[in-house]
């Protein structure tokens, strides 16, 4: 792998404080295991109220935020960092990519959007990134497949697991839904 001149060594930052708030509680798991290997200081989260209230003890240098959360929006843990130290680096993480809620992450403050499943080098790269230079493209970036499986099965959650209004919505025949969500997920 070749290292890019726009993405600093941890060892350049005084402060290696890193919180991870997201409900997901293996995922959560496995990436603070990861990311503590790879040096950070890390704190967990599971709530927008837990998250907060972590914030106020000590506020991180780094934050990887889940969009959605079991109590709430993640947009209001990265305000609150930004309120308490502007210069956090924050990576917003959601299973339901799309450019309104990416454009909403980095007005409040982040500075990059991962979708899940992202591994702990994307969620490396993107934190010690530099801000001001273009990201380089992921190594591992979903399939087309894979990003239309997760775009279905996002709306057919949100339709509260309808099939006929998920298909209304998708402008596709009812029994092709069926085939696509009885199928398991491509890589």
């Amino acid at each position: 792998m070749i290292e890019t001149a726009n993405i600093k060594k941890l060892t350049e930052f005084k402060d290696k404080s890193l919180l991870i708030v997201d409900d997901d509680n293996p995922f959560r798991e496995r990436l603070a295991r990861a990311m503590e290997k790879k040096g950070f200081e890390v704190t967990q989260a599971e709530s927008v109220l837990k998250g907060i209230q972590s914030i106020k003890t000590k506020n991180p240098a780094f934050a990887v935020v889940d969009l959605r959360l079991n109590d709430g929006n993640g947009l209001e843990v990265v305000k609150e960092i930004q309120r308490n130290k502007n210069d956090s680096r924050i990576i917003m993480l959601t299973g339901y990519g799309n450019i309104p809620t990416a454009v909403a992450a980095i007005k409040e403050g982040a500075i990059d959007y991962l979708a899940k499943p992202a591994d702990a080098d994307d969620v490396e790269k993107a934190l010690l990134a530099d801000p001001n230079k273009k990201a380089d493209p992921p190594e591992n970036p979903m399939s087309a497949d894979r990003v239309k499986w997760e775009h279905i099965h996002r709306v057919f959650e949100l339709c509260n697991r309808n099939v006929s209004e998920t298909a209304r919505r998708l402008k596709m025949h009812r029994r092709t839904l069926q085939r696509i969500l009885s199928k398991r997920s491509p890589r």
